[in-house]
């Protein structure tokens, strides 16, 4: 009973979102005041009728329903209750639900948290949105319905992938959506503005909360994604660069150029319509994100294998929305003239190479990701584009990002002297370079890529500083530390999310180059050095777990004789899925990680173990997750909040 009420209200969504799409675009265009509301009253109702629905779902795993075919597919009686939970979206059917669920959500958000919106612009806001539902409701109801029942209703079920029977899988797709379709709100803006025929300095405002909203949640996603990736595939990478890899990170780069690029919209109201392009591009690099997990044409390690047909929908879907928004973006264009000018050197123009840096770098991404594909259907030929690529390809522009930053930061508005920039870091550059040429002298026999990474790492991080101390003005020390705990919160969410980037880019350039990997057969009661450490495989037994069976290692890890820690690495297998995986056993350190994977036994005796010294690994994650805190700052910032950045009533003189 509890499935066909998640069914009907599934339904029930559709409708609602029907009217959401239309009614309220009426009445902006008319002047209607309650055809406007009605938007207000159906993006509400469709956020709870889509809740209702996937909680119905929720229900169904967390029971094991194996009446219904995607629990059936997807559980199992004996697994561990949390992956019966993250079993509801570690599939296609009930994924598409959790993204229809967020897209609601962020649909209602914008009546609860817009109310200072002028009602034209919201109603059109979720007019658009309820169109993006529609097409993605029907997209589930008619090709991936999760409400399928069984006539014949098995004992058990089929089990959930064991890769994703994992704590960072489940929660990484629900941040992953979240910033996935949180950019569904910056394209909704866009497309209403461009409805409407007006962006100004207003405007930019508005977008920007949402957008950063959308980008904090999908940095965190990723980072969870590579963290998974580090310690549960047992590759010992951070990054791949695999299809689905790519999926997530372009939409990434690309809400990154649109935050910075709607800064000068609102501060100077120049780039109107590149921001608005940026807008539409990067909900479309979501769509084609969701084209590449959905379809089936790009093989990956943790891509939803579907057949090719739900591919042609969510293409239909990709066409008339991008279709649509373009189109409607070259009827507009000649409405959106900049306002403000500015001189080559100036705040503007460093975002404006921002820009370009971030989007040429998303294509290059895009390029490389699609290249495969394109091979295939126009030459016949079976192409693989490889870290290598990627590597060399995109690596000049995330430094020409990081050579940019602090200089950017610190150039004022409309014109500016580059010299005063450069003056002002002069010692954050002596600084820069005397750490880069520390670390070469320390290293031996190595690349220049730490210390270069070290380099410009120190550059972006102290750079943040000095931009964030230079806004104390001048005056006595105790004066300026008065001014700098008054601050905007924007501000300091600046200065970390800067900061976080340089700590990110040199923690990537550090694993790199000083990763120390050993691979061997180990005799059990056997030893080997590892670096400065000493591993020693004491023992390895079969055991089993709650739904599967376990070869476990014990590994001691120790130096100088003082034992650090005992590790026990495995290779697990499930019956039920009849699928093997590995599980690395990790020493974690503040400056290093210990990394162990035990691998098949030998039929001269001993067993396989593959060992690594990975520096400066954590500072990966801790970085990312400093620009995600960052974004949380400016986010928490009043003037950047949804409601206040409405135009004042005329005849209302401003503060």
């Amino acid at each position: 009973m509890i499935v066909e009420l998640g069914h009907f209200a599934l339904i029930l969504a559709l409708c609602v979102a029907v009217v959401q799409s239309v009614i309220p675009l009426i009445g902006a265009q008319r002047g209607w005041s309650g055809w406007m509301a009605v938007g207000d009253l159906a993006a509400n109702i469709q956020f709870l009728l889509v809740a209702a629905s996937f909680a119905a779902l929720t229900v169904a795993f967390v029971t094991s329903d194996f009446s219904l075919k995607l629990v059936v597919e997807n559980s199992h009686t004996l697994k561990p209750l949390i992956y019966k939970i993250s079993g509801v979206w570690g599939n296609h059917e009930g994924s598409l639900l959790l993204w229809v669920l967020i897209l609601a959500l962020f649909g209602a958000s914008a009546v609860w948290f817009g109310g200072n919106l002028p009602p034209r612009l919201r109603a059109r806001v979720l007019a658009v949105q309820g169109m993006i539902g529609v097409a993605f409701m029907l997209f589930m109801l008619l090709t991936s319905n999760p409400f399928l029942r069984l006539a014949v209703p098995p004992f058990d079920g089929q089990d959930l992938n064991p890769l994703l029977q994992d704590p960072g899988l489940a929660f990484h797709p629900p941040f992953l959506y979240l910033g996935y379709v949180g950019l569904s709100m910056s394209f909704s803006f866009a497309v209403a503005a461009l409805i409407e025929g007006r962006v100004d300095a207003a405007w930019g405002r508005w977008v920007r909360p949402w957008t950063l909203a959308a980008w904090v949640f999908l940095t965190i996603g990723i980072a969870l994604g590579s963290w998974w990736a580090y310690y549960e595939l047992g590759w010992g990478g951070f990054w791949f660069w695999d299809p689905v890899e790519n999926a997530s990170f372009m939409p990434w780069l690309i809400a990154a150029a649109l935050l910075h690029s709607a800064i000068v919209v609102e501060k100077r109201e120049s780039l109107k319509a590149w921001t608005i392009l940026l807008a539409i591009l990067a909900f479309g690099f979501s769509l084609i994100g969701t084209f590449i997990v959905r379809s089936g044409v790009i093989t990956s390690v943790h891509a939803f294998a579907n057949d090719p047909e739900r591919g042609v929908f969510i293409l239909l879907i990709l066409g008339v929305f991008m279709g649509g928004a373009l189109t409607l973006f070259a009827a507009r264009a000649g409405s959106m003239e900049a306002k403000g000018v500015f001189s080559t050197v100036s705040r503007e123009s460093g975002l404006v190479l921002n820009n370009l840096l971030l989007t040429v770098a998303s294509f290059v991404v895009f390029i490389g990701t699609i290249w495969p594909l394109l091979a295939e259907i126009l030459w016949g030929r079976t192409l693989s584009v490889g870290a290598p690529f990627f590597n060399a390809a995109f690596t000049p522009f995330a430094i020409a990002i990081a050579i940019a930053l602090p200089v950017g930061g610190l150039i004022p508005w409309k014109r500016a002297e580059i010299r005063r920039a450069l003056w002002l870091l002069r010692g954050v550059l002596v600084l820069a370079v005397a750490l880069g040429a520390l670390a070469w002298a320390m290293q031996t026999g190595r690349s220049a890529l730490a210390p270069l990474g070290l380099g410009l790492g120190a550059w972006v991080v102290f750079g943040a500083v000095v931009d964030i101390w230079q806004r104390t003005g001048r005056g006595a020390l105790q004066e300026r530390l008065r001014r700098l705990r008054r601050l905007p919160r924007a501000d300091w969410g600046k200065a970390i999310s800067h900061a976080g980037f340089g700590v990110t880019t040199f923690a990537v350039a550090a694993i790199t180059a000083w990763q120390v990997e050993d691979i061997r057969v180990v005799q059990e009661g056997g030893s080997f050095d590892l670096g400065r450490y000493t591993v020693t495989l004491d023992d390895v037994e079969e055991t089993q777990g709650p739904n599967y069976l376990t070869t476990m290692a014990t590994m001691t890890l120790s130096q100088g004789g003082d034992v650090i820690a005992v590790l026990q690495p495995e290779k697990r297998f499930y019956p039920v899925a009849r699928m093997p995986t590995t599980e690395a056993a990790i020493d974690y350190g503040f400056l290093r990680d210990v990394y162990l994977v035990i691998g098949d036994e030998q039929d001269a005796g001993g067993w396989a173990v593959r060992s690594y010294i990975k520096p400066f690994a954590n500072w990966i994650w801790g970085g990312s997750f400093l620009m995600a805190l960052g974004g949380c700052f400016s986010l928490s910032d009043r003037r950047y909040r949804v409601a206040a950045g409405a135009r004042r009533p005329q005849g209302v003189p401003a503060e």
